[in-house]
């Protein structure tokens, strides 16, 4: 859906139907809330030198301000929320924190992101906490390129920990890869095996240029439409965006119980149906992952009392949101990498 498109969508909208809407009509349902900017993985595309505490950084949201946040979101009609990091399970209250969240009043689905390294032994707490999707990052299915590409030898830990999230009976489960060129690019058969008896959803992402990774992003980028033109050469085709779904263009094959998703943000009109927005682990509103910094709610967070001005300027920021990314413009706004603000 273009931007035109989606404008035409607002002037003709009920008033009452708008919800949490920015200046050109998207809707917005949807909170990626980051725990913590910490990352016990050293993955080449995001901190390839591996997590460094930020001098003067804030400490990190503590679980009422947590739940003060997404309370007033759920106020404004977001229903779902992802927690990402940074590794969110390093957060020795994670558990806390699903369970704070998944109770606030609107909030139907509380979803994750993870490196998978403590999933084996916790997906069934994740489980009973709240969590009801799980992505699990998994660049390579094997072991060595995958230790590169991480600098931890972890695969068959984190294959286990899918097994378990299988057996805790999340409602989704997906993998996530991001696309590298001359990386795991040859891999795209071996994934579609593994996911072909599996009730999984893959997701190959487009590797995005930060400010820390501009030489990386010029060597190993490749466009997710090249994925695209050969799932569909190969049988597959496109679903019907669900609900609240994040950005992934989803494909399906009659022989393969798995999905594919491609999510691509150099593909034409990518931002057009954006539904999200990021609170950072130290309280900041990020209109868009590539902005030009955050906005700080968190002197809003201290008390229940400041709700209904927490919710006014959260309105009135969204307001501001900007039509576009500019990555096509090699601009990558303020993010350093990608653990800062929650991928």
């Amino acid at each position: 859906m273009t931007i035109e498109r989606i404008r035409d969508r607002l002037t003709t909208a009920p008033d009452g139907d708008r919800g949490l809407t920015d200046a050109i009509g998207r809707r917005f349902e949807y909170l990626r809330l980051s725990l913590t900017d910490v990352c016990n993985f050293r993955c080449t595309y995001c901190l390839p030198d591996g997590y460094r505490k930020r001098h003067g950084r804030p400490a990190d949201l503590s679980v009422a301000e947590m739940r003060r946040a997404v309370g007033a979101f759920a106020r404004l009609g977001l229903w779902k929320v992802r927690l990402t990091g940074g590794e969110p399970t390093l957060r020795p209250d994670f558990e806390d924190a699903a369970r704070a969240i998944a109770a606030v009043p609107g909030i139907r689905r509380i979803a994750m992101t993870t490196n998978g390294y403590r999933l084996a032994d916790r997906a069934a707490a994740w489980r009973d906490a709240g969590v009801s999707a799980i992505n699990i990052s998994v660049d390579s299915l094997d072991p060595a390129r995958f230790a590169a590409i991480t600098g931890h030898d972890r695969l068959a830990e984190v294959l286990r920990g899918i097994e378990a999230a299988r057996a805790a009976g999340f409602d989704s489960i997906k993998i996530n890869a991001v696309l590298m060129r001359g990386v795991n690019d040859d891999e795209l058969a071996a994934m579609t095996d593994f996911i072909a008896e599996r009730d999984l959803s893959l997701r190959f992402i487009e590797v995005m240029r930060t400010n820390d990774n501009t030489a990386f992003f010029k060597t190993r980028h490749l466009a997710g439409q090249t994925v695209i033109d050969r799932l569909e050469q190969a049988g597959w085709r496109r679903l019907p965006r669900a609900a609240g779904a994040g950005p992934a263009v989803e494909y399906a094959h009659p022989a393969s119980r798995g999905r594919i998703g491609i999510i691509a943000p150099y593909a034409k009109d990518f931002c057009a149906s954006c539904n999200r927005l990021r609170i950072s682990s130290d309280g900041k509103l990020h209109l868009c992952l590539f902005g030009d910094g955050g906005l700080d709610l968190r002197p809003l967070l201290q008390q229940d009392a400041d709700a209904e001005a927490l919710i006014a300027r959260i309105r009135a920021l969204t307001a501001t949101k900007a039509p576009a990314h500019r990555l096509h413009q090699n601009n990558s706004g303020a993010t350093p990498h990608l653990a800062s603000i929650g991928g």
